[in-house]
């Protein structure tokens, strides 16, 4: 099929062919291979979905059922990364030339939340899930709760020759923990669309009590700041400077997290069930100051929840009633740190010696396979349409021919914006020489 990663045919053997794997097992060739057939399933999906075609590999993941794989494989590299990977830094034995190896594994979770995100879109998926909506739910909290309390932001990086290998690696794990979380967002809110379940509900709105976290998330905004007095917003994957007149234009994650409460305070089933005490019912009224005619002009559901919301100031809801009702524990994360317990540092020793000390041959046809899966005229097709200058935030035509990542929309902006753009520049082009000598 013109335009393809994989052909349909090829969707269905990689989708059957994905299977659950064991901590010690991450980032093993056998289990490479599973992370190569998860890049190429998302970028299929993302394509077909942009170019609203067939979407040949959700039906494939809802028909077989795999999406439980997926939640579970997604949070088995959270495990790792929070328990094995920093013991992984701290050992003086590993010192890896090249780190590509591990960073697959860091990246792994990021593209099983991309994938997630496009197919989640669907009720069918969110249906297909099973129980494991209920990991799904907890580690969309996880995740809204680290931007919440800021704890992950943006990394500002240093020359290659300035730090190890290693510390750059957790430099770029940051930085995707970032994206990570903000995907966990769009995420979120395909789950509100779609959970009818009232165990769902339950531990969405009494277990974790998201609108709260959802008002906060509104509050401090972390895909926004100010730098250098100029207004920017994280979109398509990078920071973005806004100009004056879009200000007050809304991102996609500030309707992302709108909808999810639109949806968790509307619903006649969350209504029923949410407690509107005090403390609840004073943060949720400060989402009267967000709801500007100029918000509610770009969507104007949330007319809707600004009624509800001058209700509720001037009322006091009856509590909910108490029922009995028989709730399903999320069993991914607890199962998978249970299974591990005080084994973290064996099975960092382990990997070091058996899984991330790969000889020249198995490094090159490592190589060779992710180049396969990572072509520059597929990865070309994921960019977004209109590119926007560096320096004026305009739509640009001209590339910084030197790391090939800027784009700027004329000369004068190029040299403009080259004393802020130089430091990026010099990183990128020397990480990029540094992979390519140890390749």
């Amino acid at each position: 099929m013109d335009g393809s990663v994989i052909l349909p045919v090829e969707v269905e053997g990689f989708v059957q062919s994905l299977e659950t794997f064991s901590l010690k097992d991450v980032g093993s060739v056998r289990w490479l291979r599973l992370h190569e057939c998860i890049e190429k399933l998302n970028m299929q999906a993302i394509m077909d979905a942009s170019a609203m075609h067939d979407e040949f590999v959700k039906e494939m993941l809802v028909s077989y059922g795999k999406i439980p794989v997926l939640v579970h494989e997604m949070i088995l590299v959270e495990v790792w990364k929070q328990k094995v990977f920093p013991i992984l830094c701290q050992l003086q034995e590993f010192d890896p030339k090249v780190t590509f190896q591990l960073y697959m594994v860091l990246h792994h979770e990021a593209t099983i939340i991309n994938l997630l995100e496009t197919i989640m879109f669907h009720k069918d998926s969110c249906e297909a899930a099973g129980d494991s909506v209920f990991d799904l739910v907890d580690y969309c909290h996880r995740k809204l709760t680290l931007l919440v309390s800021k704890a992950i932001t943006d990394v500002t990086h240093k020359l290659a020759n300035q730090v190890s290998s290693m510390e750059m690696l957790k430099e770029q794990s940051a930085a995707m923990e970032f994206e990570i979380s903000l995907k966990a967002v769009s995420v979120l809110r395909y789950i509100t669309d779609h959970a009818d379940s009232i165990s769902v509900i339950n531990r969405m709105l009494c277990t974790h009590n998201l609108p709260c976290v959802l008002v906060q998330l509104i509050d401090c905004c972390p895909w926004s700041r100010c730098k250098e007095g100029q207004v920017q917003k994280y979109m398509n994957g990078k920071w973005e400077t806004i100009l004056v007149e879009d200000h007050v234009k809304m991102t996609k994650l500030d309707g992302q997290v709108w909808l999810s409460l639109y949806n968790l305070l509307l619903k006649e089933d969350c209504q029923r069930k949410y407690d509107f005490n005090s403390f609840n019912k004073n943060q949720l009224l400060k989402l009267r100051g967000f709801l500007t005619d100029v918000l509610l002009d770009q969507l104007p559901n949330l007319v809707e929840l600004q009624r509800f919301l001058a209700h509720l100031a001037i009322t006091d809801p009856a509590p909910p009633k108490k029922e009995l009702i028989l709730e399903t524990i999320p069993e991914m994360w607890n199962h998978i740190v249970r299974e591990n317990s005080g084994k973290w540092k064996a099975i960092a020793k382990y990997q070091v010696k058996e899984t991330f000390n790969p000889s020249e041959s198995d490094l090159r046809q490592q190589a060779q396979s992710l180049a396969q899966t990572y072509k520059i005229d597929v990865m070309e097709r994921f960019l977004p349409e209109k590119r926007k200058c560096g320096s004026c935030g305009r739509e640009a035509m001209k590339r910084c021919s030197r790391c090939q990542e800027e784009w700027y929309c004329h000369r004068e902006c190029q040299v403009k914006h080259w004393p802020k753009h130089k430091t990026a520049c010099q990183l990128i082009t020397e990480t990029r020489e540094k992979i390519q000598k140890d390749l």
